[in-house]
Order: C-alpha cells, then structure tokens, then sequence
C-alpha cells in the first residue's frame, strides 16, 4: 500500500504454496516421519494428514501464510441427512463433500484439526495435467512446468522476462516466480 488516504494505490499479488526448497514448515513439523515434507520425486511440499497432529507449527512458520488449519468439520451442511437425500435426486454416488479426483493422494474428505495448503493439485500432475488453477485461470495468468527443462513454456517465460519471488531474503528458496505487472486502470 503507498500513498495516502483517499488516495491509495495497492497492488495484490496471489499468492500461493511456494514449494520452497528451504521450508521452514518442513523443518517446524515435530513429528517423524515429518507430516509436511518434500516430496523428492515432484519436488513439491506435500502432506500426509495421518502424520498430522494438528501443532499447527508449520502454519506459524509459513513466512507466505499459506498454510491452514481445519479447526472443524468441514462442509457441515452436507453432513445431514439432506446432503445424501440431495444426491440421490440427482442420481448421483458421491457424497457433496466428498472430492474423488483428490483422494487419489489426500483425502477424499477434509479432515478437522490438520493443517492443510495447496499441492499444486499433485494429483492431476501425477496424469499429467496442469493444476486446476493454471487450466481455469481465465486470464491464462498462470503458468506450470519444470523449471529444469529448457524446452518448457514456463523456462522460456523466466528466459524472456525478469522474474521476483517472494520473500526471497527469507532464504527458503521459493519456487514460484512472477513475471510482469498488471497494468494500472486510470480513473474515469
């Protein structure tokens, strides 16, 4: 935020997990094996909520704020009788609050008093597929790859443009890059 009130200017950036390579999550999980860890095979920061004590210490060290807790049942106006009776009109299956894509490497159902963050949706990427946010941004502001491969789309964007990161004296080595500024609506 600069200026002065009424006149302000702010620029927002999303933000999200940033898979960094230095977690200080990683290192603030009490537990072992550790319940957010590293995956060495994606390189992503990944979770296992059977692992989870719910300390919620990685949340406090995320410098991003990108970590949260379920401190209760989620989606409890579908945990009725309603919700069931609702999927049987349509035909359906699958509970309201049930996510069969996710389950496929988290659970199908959120659980309470565990932390939770973004995984870069590893369970599309394991078929692969974009994260969803990349695939449904309408804006196509958002772009995913492997920062190795020099035929990549995102490795030719960090080529052709000068990138930040957020938080990059925090020494976590962040893994999202941002490239290009939005530009400013002049007032009518």
């Amino acid at each position: 935020i600069t200026g002065e009130f009424p006149n302000i200017e702010y620029s927002y950036k999303p933000t999200f997990c940033n898979h960094c390579d230095n977690a200080p999550c990683v290192e603030a999980c009490p537990v072992d094996p550790k319940a957010i860890f590293k995956d060495s095979e994606s390189n992503l920061v990944l979770m296992d909520a059977d692992r989870c004590i719910g300390c919620r210490n990685c949340e406090n060290e995320c410098p991003y704020g990108v970590i949260s807790y379920n401190a209760e049942e989620a989606h409890p106006f579908w945990r009725d009788e309603k919700g069931q009776e609702m999927v049987e009109d349509v035909g359906g299956n699958v509970i309201p609050y049930y996510n069969p894509n996710r389950a496929r490497t988290w659970d199908g159902i959120r659980r309470e008093e565990v932390v939770e963050k973004c995984t870069f949706c590893d369970h599309r990427l394991a078929e692969g597929l974009n994260p969803y946010c990349v695939e449904s941004c309408p804006a196509q502001a958002l772009n995913f790859g492997d920062l190795d491969d020099t035929s990549s789309e995102v490795y030719q964007l960090l080529e052709e443009y000068e990138a930040t990161r957020l938080k990059e004296d925090q020494g976590t080595e962040p893994n999202v890059y941002y490239i290009r500024e939005f530009s400013k609506l002049e007032k009518q």
